[in-house]
Protein backbone atom coordinates (compact mmCIF):
# COMPACT_ATOMS: atom_id res chain seq x y z
CA UNK A 1 0.00 0.00 0.00
CA UNK A 2 1.17 3.53 -0.74
CA UNK A 3 2.25 5.54 2.31
CA UNK A 4 -0.58 7.58 3.82
CA UNK A 5 0.76 10.72 2.22
CA UNK A 6 4.44 11.55 1.73
CA UNK A 7 5.20 15.21 1.09
CA UNK A 8 8.54 17.06 0.99
CA UNK A 9 8.59 20.52 2.57
CA UNK A 10 7.56 22.45 -0.56
CA UNK A 11 4.58 20.20 -1.17
CA UNK A 12 3.55 20.15 2.49
CA UNK A 13 3.61 23.95 2.61
CA UNK A 14 1.78 24.46 -0.68
CA UNK A 15 -0.97 21.96 0.10
CA UNK A 16 -1.47 22.96 3.71
CA UNK A 17 -1.48 26.71 2.98
CA UNK A 18 1.17 27.35 5.63
CA UNK A 19 4.31 29.31 4.58
CA UNK A 20 7.31 27.12 3.80
CA UNK A 21 9.52 29.00 6.27
CA UNK A 22 6.96 28.33 9.01
CA UNK A 23 6.80 24.63 8.16
CA UNK A 24 10.60 24.42 8.46
CA UNK A 25 10.62 26.44 11.68
CA UNK A 26 8.05 24.19 13.34
CA UNK A 27 10.10 21.15 12.35
CA UNK A 28 13.32 22.65 13.78
CA UNK A 29 11.64 23.67 17.05
CA UNK A 30 9.83 20.34 17.51
CA UNK A 31 6.38 21.87 17.22
CA UNK A 32 5.51 19.51 14.35
CA UNK A 33 8.24 17.07 13.37
CA UNK A 34 7.52 15.46 9.96
CA UNK A 35 6.18 12.06 10.91
CA UNK A 36 7.43 10.01 7.94
CA UNK A 37 11.02 11.20 7.86
CA UNK A 38 12.61 13.73 10.19
CA UNK A 39 16.18 13.43 8.85
CA UNK A 40 17.83 14.54 5.61
CA UNK A 41 14.91 14.50 3.13
CA UNK A 42 12.09 15.36 5.50
CA UNK A 43 8.67 13.95 4.62
CA UNK A 44 5.36 15.07 6.07
CA UNK A 45 2.28 12.79 6.08
CA UNK A 46 -1.32 13.58 5.15
CA UNK A 47 -2.12 13.86 8.86
CA UNK A 48 0.77 16.34 9.14
CA UNK A 49 -0.95 18.58 6.57
CA UNK A 50 -3.95 18.76 8.88
CA UNK A 51 -1.56 19.32 11.78
CA UNK A 52 0.05 22.31 10.05
CA UNK A 53 -3.36 23.88 9.50
CA UNK A 54 -4.30 23.14 13.10
CA UNK A 55 -1.23 24.85 14.56
CA UNK A 56 -1.55 27.89 12.32
CA UNK A 57 -5.25 28.40 13.08
CA UNK A 58 -4.99 27.78 16.80
CA UNK A 59 -2.15 30.28 17.17
CA UNK A 60 -4.16 33.09 15.54
CA UNK A 61 -6.76 35.35 17.14
CA UNK A 62 -10.13 34.22 15.79
CA UNK A 63 -12.78 36.77 14.80
CA UNK A 64 -16.06 36.17 16.59
CA UNK A 65 -19.45 37.61 15.67
CA UNK A 66 -19.93 41.35 16.47
CA UNK A 67 -21.85 40.59 19.66
CA UNK A 68 -18.95 38.67 21.22
CA UNK A 69 -15.25 39.39 21.77
CA UNK A 70 -12.62 37.78 19.55
CA UNK A 71 -11.39 34.34 20.54
CA UNK A 72 -7.76 34.65 21.71
CA UNK A 73 -5.10 32.43 20.23
CA UNK A 74 -4.81 29.02 21.84
CA UNK A 75 -2.04 28.02 24.20
CA UNK A 76 0.74 25.66 23.14
CA UNK A 77 -0.60 22.92 25.48
CA UNK A 78 -3.90 23.12 23.55
CA UNK A 79 -1.95 22.91 20.27
CA UNK A 80 -0.02 19.85 21.41
CA UNK A 81 -3.22 18.22 22.65
CA UNK A 82 -4.81 18.76 19.25
CA UNK A 83 -1.78 17.25 17.46
CA UNK A 84 -1.89 14.20 19.74
CA UNK A 85 -5.56 13.67 18.95
CA UNK A 86 -5.00 14.13 15.24
CA UNK A 87 -2.50 11.28 15.43
CA UNK A 88 -5.30 9.04 16.69
CA UNK A 89 -7.36 9.47 13.52
CA UNK A 90 -7.38 6.82 10.81
CA UNK A 91 -6.46 8.59 7.59
CA UNK A 92 -6.95 5.42 5.54
CA UNK A 93 -10.71 6.02 5.54
CA UNK A 94 -10.58 8.34 2.53
CA UNK A 95 -11.63 7.00 -0.87
CA UNK A 96 -12.02 8.61 -4.29
CA UNK A 97 -15.67 9.23 -3.49
CA UNK A 98 -15.66 10.39 0.12
CA UNK A 99 -13.75 10.92 3.34
CA UNK A 100 -14.46 12.09 6.86
CA UNK A 101 -14.62 15.80 7.59
CA UNK A 102 -12.24 16.71 10.41
CA UNK A 103 -12.61 19.77 12.63
CA UNK A 104 -10.75 21.46 15.47
CA UNK A 105 -12.15 23.83 18.09
CA UNK A 106 -10.24 26.78 19.60
CA UNK A 107 -9.60 24.63 22.68
CA UNK A 108 -7.81 22.01 20.56
CA UNK A 109 -10.63 19.44 20.52
CA UNK A 110 -10.45 17.32 17.35
CA UNK A 111 -13.71 15.91 16.02
CA UNK A 112 -15.27 14.27 12.99
CA UNK A 113 -18.26 15.73 11.18
CA UNK A 114 -20.82 13.17 10.00
CA UNK A 115 -24.49 13.09 9.04
CA UNK A 116 -25.20 12.28 12.69
CA UNK A 117 -23.57 15.48 13.91
CA UNK A 118 -20.25 16.23 15.55
CA UNK A 119 -18.28 13.76 17.64
CA UNK A 120 -14.83 14.12 19.16
CA UNK A 121 -12.18 11.43 18.80
CA UNK A 122 -12.82 10.57 22.43
CA UNK A 123 -16.58 10.35 21.79
CA UNK A 124 -17.34 13.50 23.72
CA UNK A 125 -19.90 15.81 22.16
CA UNK A 126 -18.46 19.06 20.88
CA UNK A 127 -20.43 22.14 21.79
CA UNK A 128 -21.73 24.19 18.90
CA UNK A 129 -19.46 27.10 18.14
CA UNK A 130 -16.57 28.27 16.03
CA UNK A 131 -14.29 25.63 14.59
CA UNK A 132 -12.07 24.98 11.59
CA UNK A 133 -12.78 22.25 9.04
CA UNK A 134 -9.27 20.93 8.36
CA UNK A 135 -10.14 19.46 4.95
CA UNK A 136 -11.88 22.42 3.33
CA UNK A 137 -9.84 25.17 1.57
CA UNK A 138 -7.55 26.98 4.01
CA UNK A 139 -6.45 30.53 3.27
CA UNK A 140 -3.60 32.35 5.00
CA UNK A 141 -2.02 35.71 3.99
CA UNK A 142 -0.78 35.31 0.43
CA UNK A 143 -1.67 31.61 0.26
CA UNK A 144 -4.66 29.46 -0.64
CA UNK A 145 -4.46 25.90 0.60
CA UNK A 146 -6.79 23.69 -1.48
CA UNK A 147 -9.43 21.27 -0.31
CA UNK A 148 -7.45 18.23 0.86
CA UNK A 149 -9.88 15.70 -0.58
CA UNK A 150 -11.30 17.28 -3.75
CA UNK A 151 -9.09 20.26 -4.68
CA UNK A 152 -11.10 20.59 -7.92
CA UNK A 153 -14.23 18.75 -9.16
CA UNK A 154 -12.19 16.33 -11.30
CA UNK A 155 -9.24 16.02 -8.89
CA UNK A 156 -8.72 13.97 -5.74
CA UNK A 157 -6.25 13.54 -2.88
CA UNK A 158 -6.42 10.10 -1.25
CA UNK A 159 -3.84 9.50 1.52
CA UNK A 160 -3.25 5.85 0.57
CA UNK A 161 -3.06 6.37 -3.20
CA UNK A 162 -0.01 7.70 -5.04
CA UNK A 163 1.46 8.70 -1.65
CA UNK A 164 -1.28 11.29 -1.30
CA UNK A 165 -0.40 13.14 -4.50
CA UNK A 166 -3.21 15.15 -6.16
CA UNK A 167 -4.43 13.25 -9.22
CA UNK A 168 -7.21 13.01 -11.78
CA UNK A 169 -10.10 11.23 -10.08
CA UNK A 170 -10.27 7.45 -10.68
CA UNK A 171 -6.88 7.43 -12.46
CA UNK A 172 -3.24 7.32 -11.41
CA UNK A 173 -2.37 10.45 -13.39
CA UNK A 174 -0.81 12.98 -11.02
CA UNK A 175 -1.39 16.69 -11.49
CA UNK A 176 2.35 17.19 -11.01
CA UNK A 177 3.05 15.06 -14.10
CA UNK A 178 0.67 17.11 -16.23
CA UNK A 179 2.22 20.34 -14.96
CA UNK A 180 5.65 18.98 -15.91
CA UNK A 181 4.43 18.50 -19.48
CA UNK A 182 3.09 22.05 -19.53
CA UNK A 183 6.47 23.23 -18.26
CA UNK A 184 8.10 21.55 -21.25
CA UNK A 185 5.90 23.58 -23.60
CA UNK A 186 2.98 21.23 -24.15
CA UNK A 187 -0.34 23.04 -24.58
CA UNK A 188 -3.48 21.73 -22.83
CA UNK A 189 -4.68 20.38 -26.20
CA UNK A 190 -1.38 18.55 -26.73
CA UNK A 191 -1.55 17.11 -23.22
CA UNK A 192 -5.11 16.00 -23.95
CA UNK A 193 -3.89 14.19 -27.08
CA UNK A 194 -1.51 12.21 -24.87
CA UNK A 195 -4.36 11.32 -22.51
CA UNK A 196 -7.42 11.10 -24.81
CA UNK A 197 -9.53 9.38 -22.15
CA UNK A 198 -9.17 12.32 -19.76
CA UNK A 199 -11.65 15.18 -19.95
CA UNK A 200 -10.20 18.51 -21.06
CA UNK A 201 -11.73 20.09 -17.95
CA UNK A 202 -9.74 17.71 -15.75
CA UNK A 203 -6.48 18.68 -17.46
CA UNK A 204 -7.31 22.37 -17.08
CA UNK A 205 -8.08 21.87 -13.38
CA UNK A 206 -4.83 19.96 -12.85
CA UNK A 207 -2.79 22.81 -14.34
CA UNK A 208 -4.75 25.40 -12.36
CA UNK A 209 -4.11 23.52 -9.11
CA UNK A 210 -0.38 23.29 -9.75
CA UNK A 211 -0.28 27.01 -10.56
CA UNK A 212 -2.04 27.69 -7.26
CA UNK A 213 0.45 25.53 -5.35
CA UNK A 214 3.40 27.26 -7.03
CA UNK A 215 1.99 30.66 -6.03
CA UNK A 216 1.75 29.42 -2.46
CA UNK A 217 5.48 28.77 -2.38
CA UNK A 218 6.25 32.43 -3.06
CA UNK A 219 4.45 33.52 0.11
CA UNK A 220 6.43 34.40 3.23
CA UNK A 221 5.43 34.22 6.86
CA UNK A 222 3.60 37.30 8.08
Amino acid sequence: MDPLGAYPADRAAALSGVPRSTVHYWARTNVLIPSLSAERVKLWSFADLMGLRTIYWLRQTKDADPSRPDVPRSTMPAVRRALTRLAELKVDLWTEESGPAIGVTPSGEIFTITSDGVESVHRARVLEGQYLDLIRPFDTPGMAGPDLHAPRPHLRIVPGKLAGSPHIARTRIETLALAALAGRGFSPDQINSLYPDIERAAIREALELEEQLNRNLSAVAA
